[in-house]
C-alpha cells in the first residue's frame, strides 16, 4: 500500500477514494467534483496535509485534514476518514490513521478533533485505540419551525459578519469544526442584546432560498444563550431572522445546549447523532 498527499493525486482518484470510502456509510455523503471542492475550500481543509491510500493504482482510503488556531492552540480536524468496502478490516484504517497522526506531530498539533456517527462502534473503537476520547454528544436537528412573534422582551439585535464574532469576549471558540465562524464565511451572524445593551446570545447561520426566491431553510452553525436558563429568549432570537414558517437545520449542536431541547420540544426531529472526540497531544 502506498500513501500520497491529496495534492499529489488526480481529482478523479480523490473522488474515487472519497465516494468508495463512504459507500454503505451511515449517512449518504457521495460527492461530485464541484461539491467535493466546495467542501475542501469551505471547511478550510488542507490538500497538502490530507492523504489518499492506494493499492497499486487503485485509491482505497482517504483522510481529509484541516488546521486552525482555537483558544491559542493549534487544532487539527479529521474531516472524513473513508476506506473502500473491499479493504475494510485489512489494516488500511490503521495505516491512514497512523500517517495522519504523524502529520499532526509534524504540524505541532496540540488538540486533534473529529466527529463520528454515534452508531459507528467500529470507528469509535479505532479512534479510542489511538488516544481519542468522547467529549460531547452532537445532534443534527431538522424540521419545520413556526416562529413565535407575539409579545416582546425588549431584545435588540446587531447583524454582523461571522468573522466579527471572534473579537467578542463571549464568543465560544471551542466548538465542533463545522460550527465555527470559519465554516460559515458565506453566512450571517447576529448578536442579541437587552434594552440596556447587555449581550444575551448570538447566532451564526445561513439562509437558503428556493427557486421562487423565498426563504426555504435556515441552517444554524451556532445559536447560543449566554444565560442557559433564559430559554424564553430563543424564539425571540429566531423571530429576528424570520417571522414566517421555515425549515430549520442545526449542525452538530451539543445535546446539552438548551436550544437543542427547545427545537425538539417544538416538534423538530433529530436526524443524525454524532460524538465529538478529541486527542490531547503533548
Amino acid at each position: 500500500m502506498n500513501i500520497k498527499k491529496l495534492a499529489q493525486c488526480t481529482l478523479d482518484d480523490v473522488l474515487t477514494a472519497w465516494n468508495e470510502g463512504f459507500e454503505g456509510y451511515f449517512v449518504q455523503i457521495k460527492l461530485n467534483a464541484e461539491a467535493f471542492l466546495n467542501r475542501l475550500v469551505g471547511e478550510g481543509l488542507s490538500p497538502s496535509q490530507s492523504i489518499v491510500a492506494f493499492d497499486e493504482n487503485n485509491p482505497v482510503g482517504i483522510v481529509l485534514n484541516g488546521f486552525r488556531q482555537v483558544d491559542g492552540k493549534k487544532i487539527a480536524w479529521n474531516g472524513g476518514t473513508g476506506v473502500a468496502t473491499d479493504y475494510r478490516g485489512k489494516g488500511v484504517s490503521r495505516a491512514i490513521m497512523e500517517e495522519t497522526l504523524e502529520i499532526y506531530k509534524q504540524e505541532n498539533v496540540e488538540v486533534a478533533t473529529l466527529e463520528v456517527i454515534k452508531e459507528n462502534e467500529r470507528a469509535i473503537k479505532l479512534y479510542e485505540k489511538y488516544g481519542y476520547e468522547i467529549t460531547d454528544h452532537l445532534l443534527f436537528i431538522s424540521g419545520e419551525y413556526k416562529p413565535e412573534v407575539s409579545g416582546s422582551l425588549g431584545i435588540k439585535d446587531d447583524l454582523i459578519r461571522p468573522e466579527q464574532l471572534s473579537g467578542l469576549s463571549f464568543y465560544k471558540e471551542d466548538v465542533p469544526w463545522q460550527c465555527g465562524w470559519q465554516s460559515a464565511k458565506q453566512g450571517e451572524a447576529k448578536v442579541f442584546y437587552n434594552d440596556v445593551d447587555k449581550p444575551l446570545g448570538y447566532a451564526i447561520y445561513r439562509r437558503v432560498w428556493n427557486d421562487e426566491k423565498k426563504l426555504d431553510r435556515i441552517v444554524f452553525h451556532q445559536l447560543e444563550l449566554l444565560d442557559k436558563e433564559k430559554v424564553e429568549y430563543i424564539p425571540k432570537f429566531i423571530a429576528s431572522i424570520t417571522t414566517e414558517p421555515v425549515n430549520i437545520t442545526t449542525i452538530n449542536f451539543s445535546a446539552s445546549n438548551p436550544v437543542s431541547n427547545y427545537f425538539i420540544e417544538q416538534g423538530l426531529k433529530v436526524s443524525t447523532e454524532q460524538y465529538q472526540m478529541k486527542k490531547i497531544n503533548g
